[in-house]
Parts: C-alpha cells; sequence; structure tokens
C-alpha cells in the first residue's frame, strides 16, 4: 500500500467536494463544540458543588423579636435557650459531627448585614429584630439533616437553615444548560455522521472510473477504501480543531475574563480544565468520521 498515494487520492477527493467538505466541517465544529461546552459545565458543577461543600455552613437562627414561630411564643431568645443550643452542639451526640462552629449576637449578626448590604438597611432592621445565630462547620456536610432534627421543636430555636440549599438553584439551571447541550450536540453529531456518509459516497461515485480501475489492477479493499476514509478523518479532524479553538477562547474570555470577574465568589474552570477536554473531542470527532466514511466506502463498493 503506497502511503503517499493514498494521501494524494484523500487530498483530490477534499478538492473535489470542497463544498461537501466545508459543510462536514463545520457541522463537526458545531457538535463538537457543544460536546465540549456540555463536559465543561460537568466540570463547573462538580467544582462548585466540592468547594461550597467544604466551606457550608448550617445556621441555627434563634428567635428575634419579631420571630413569630411556634418555638418562638416568648420573643427573643433568652440567654438561658442560647447556653441549651450550645450545650447540645457540645454534647456527646452531635459534637462527634462538628468540626466547629461559632456564634454571633444579635448586634455582632446586625453589624455584618449592615456592612454587607446597605447602611440604609439598619433603619428597617432593628437589633432586636435580628436573628442571633450559630454558625456549624460539619465534618460531613451530608448529616446536615441530623442537626435540623436535633433542633426541630426547640424553644427559642426559629430555623436551622442549610447554605447549600441557597446553591440548589444554581446547580439545577447548570444541569439543564448540561442536558440542552448533550441535546443539541447528539443531533449535529448525527447529522455530522450522515454528511460524512453522504460526502464519502458522492466522493466515490465521482471516482467510480478510478476505483474499476484499481478494481481491475487487482487492488485490495484496504487499498480502495483507505483514501476515502482519509477524507472523512480529515474533514472531521479540521471541524474538531476549530471546535478545541472555540472551546479554548469560550473558557478564556467568557468565564476567564468575564464571568470569574462579575461573580469571584464561585470557582470557575480555567483553561486547565480545558486542555483535558481537548483530546477527547478530537478523538470523538476522528472516530466518528473513520466509522462513518468506513461504513458508507464499505456499502458502497458492495452495491
Amino acid at each position: 500500500m503506497n502511503g503517499s498515494l493514498i494521501i494524494s487520492e484523500a487530498l483530490q477527493g477534499l478538492r473535489r467536494n470542497l463544498s461537501m467538505v466545508v459543510s462536514v466541517i463545520l457541522v463537526t465544529f458545531v457538535s463538537l463544540t457543544f460536546v465540549g461546552a456540555a463536559i465543561l459545565m460537568q466540570a463547573q458543577i462538580g467544582k462548585t458543588n466540592s468547594y461550597f461543600e467544604d466551606r457550608a455552613q448550617v445556621d441555627v437562627y434563634m428567635c428575634s423579636s419579631i420571630s413569630d414561630g411556634d418555638t418562638c411564643v416568648d420573643g427573643t431568645a433568652s440567654d438561658e435557650q442560647i447556653q441549651a443550643v450550645q450545650d447540645q452542639l457540645d454534647g456527646s451526640t452531635l459534637a462527634p459531627l462538628i468540626d466547629s462552629y461559632s456564634f454571633q449576637t444579635q448586634q455582632e449578626a446586625h453589624d455584618e448585614l449592615t456592612q454587607s448590604f446597605d447602611a440604609s438597611i439598619s433603619g428597617l432592621l432593628t437589633v432586636d429584630q435580628t436573628s442571633a445565630v450559630f454558625h456549624i462547620d460539619l465534618q460531613n456536610p451530608d448529616q446536615t439533616d441530623v442537626i435540623r432534627e436535633a433542633f426541630s421543636g426547640v424553644q427559642g430555636v426559629e430555623e436551622v437553615a442549610d447554605q447549600l440549599e441557597y446553591l440548589d438553584p444554581l446547580f439545577q439551571t447548570l444541569t439543564i444548560a448540561t442536558y440542552i447541550a448533550i441535546g443539541i450536540a447528539v443531533l449535529m453529531l448525527i447529522s455530522a455522521v450522515l454528511l460524512i456518509s453522504t460526502t464519502i459516497r458522492l466522493s466515490a461515485f465521482a471516482r467510480r472510473r478510478e476505483v474499476g480501475i484499481m478494481r481491475l489492477v487487482g487492488a485490495s479493499n484496504g487499498t480502495i477504501q483507505t483514501p476515502f476514509v482519509l477524507e472523512g478523518i480529515l474533514a472531521a479532524f479540521i471541524g474538531s480543531v476549530l471546535a478545541s479553538a472555540a472551546v479554548v477562547v469560550l473558557v478564556r474570555v467568557g468565564v476567564g475574563d468575564y464571568l470569574a470577574t462579575e461573580a469571584s465568589a464561585i470557582p470557575w474552570i480555567g483553561l486547565a480544565e480545558t486542555w483535558y477536554v481537548i483530546p477527547v473531542i478530537i478523538l470523538l470527532g476522528v472516530l466518528l468520521a473513520a466509522l462513518s466514511a468506513g461504513f458508507a466506502i464499505r456499502r458502497w463498493l458492495k452495491a
């Protein structure tokens, strides 16, 4: 099998079907870009979830003067009720589950709230209306329910809040976006496979006289099929490289220069994660092209 001859035949086939080849490149480019985006969004979900799981706290809010729950009938939590909660946190049941905890008085909580938002909020929410709170770091974030059950119905405790619950809408949004990207990618990949098959068949039909001559001189099926398969691989490879470049630009500009600046509290993916995605994109594009082109040319030669 003459390698230079096969490459020459493949390049000639690309030139003869330039418009179809461009279509294959564009469809492959778009579909693999969505594949890369879906993989990176899953990486973002995992990174964000892991980051906040290590830092998320369970907050036990004590009753304030405006609390109206069944456990707050006496108004603001008394010193005895606060001490009872602290004793329970230090007890033999909960202490092994807790990494550390801190307590904010009503004044401290009000001061933090004022600093975090606007000074004018102090005129809307007084110190007496602000809840004192225990901030609890658990050994295992999945044991939030244990803390919730321990203080359920306890007098002086208004609410037990898991900070991870506030991030659920973000995770749900990213998950939905991932599913959408995967759905579009699958449809586009199917289109790419069908387009590659059609391109190879048209290329084989246009060169049917050359194929006939190669058969007459005793060329093997592998020698005949390889240039056509190589055509599909080259077109898909170019599309894969373009998709890889698009993913790099998306992460570098869209995430690094914009999202990481606008929402700096969230740990965003970077180019380090992108370099792991690029080989997947290229390998997937080349593999699909090889399989679809090989299947198409074998069926055409048998016809």
